[in-house]
């Protein structure tokens, strides 16, 4: 499963997409959770640096992780161009391979919410956090507009193994409470909304994304040889016409007891 992800996210112009439609996030998140000079932060599931690299321009020593070689190579390029300095690391968000209790801050911007085993992640998260230490994490809304497109293209798709949770998941906060159960982080929400990019026609933007966008070229792959592609887009096309001009997505904040904080 693992490496299907990687190479769906890995498959297209993830940097692209992220660019028009996610990177205001990232600056947001590092703002809200107040990272300070000298604090030390990790990305997980940092993509391209959408988050990393704002944590590193307020001073962060940052460390990004991600499960797809390809996006940190573009993340170690727009990190140069910002000129900072990030270390990247391949890992697994349910396996972070950082240290126990190493830093101050630990964000992830749509990015952990993808990971099967959502205890495992939320425990991973609060692992690597030093006692008193900050998180901020973000997840679609299931009933927001991000939610719905990705539930659209689910029904299209096989079912995930059963030990594979939805990620819309990390949108829902009574579930996000309890993957945070016993492990030490107490967590807070809120509630934001995300514009999607403009574009100067929807034709336009069906061509961006259905060009670009990972899953949905995963998604072509498999359903083009069995006819159903062109429902897909045609489904893809209603939902773009009929969708609202934002998308709601969780904020998850938290706390790791302990420490002078």
């Amino acid at each position: 499963m693992k490496q299907g992800a990687r190479a769906t996210w890995a498959a297209g112009d993830y940097a692209a997409v992220a660019q028009r439609q996610l990177w205001p996030l990232g600056e947001r998140i590092v703002e809200r959770i107040g990272v300070q000079p000298g604090e030390d932060v990790l990305d997980v599931a940092c993509g391209t640096g959408n988050a990393a690299i704002r944590a590193a321009q307020a001073g962060g020593r940052v460390v990004g992780v991600d499960l797809t070689p390809e996006l940190l190579e573009e993340g170690r390029r727009l990190a140069g161009e910002a000129g900072v300095a990030i270390e990247f690391l391949e890992g697994d968000a349910e396996a972070l391979p950082v240290a126990d209790a190493r830093f101050d801050v630990a964000v992830s911007v749509m990015g952990c919410m993808f990971a099967p085993r959502h205890r495992v992640t939320a425990a991973e998260l609060a692992r690597v956090l030093r006692p008193g230490g900050r998180l901020c994490v973000t997840g679609w809304a299931p009933e927001g507009a991000v939610g719905q497109m990705f539930k659209l293209l689910g029904s299209y798709m096989p079912p995930p193994p059963p030990f594979a949770e939805p990620p819309l998941g990390w949108g829902d906060e009574e579930h996000v409470r309890a993957l945070f159960a016993g492990t030490g982080v107490e967590v807070e929400f809120a509630r934001e909304q995300s514009a999607f990019a403009e574009f100067d026609s929807i034709d336009e933007e069906i061509a961006f994304t259905t060009a670009k966008f990972g899953p949905l070229i995963m998604a072509r792959r498999a359903l083009e040889p069995a006819g159903r592609w062109e429902a897909l887009v045609a489904d893809l096309r209603r939902f773009t016409e009929t969708r609202p001009a934002t998308a709601e997505y969780l904020v998850t904040t938290g706390r790791k007891l302990g420490g002078d904080a």
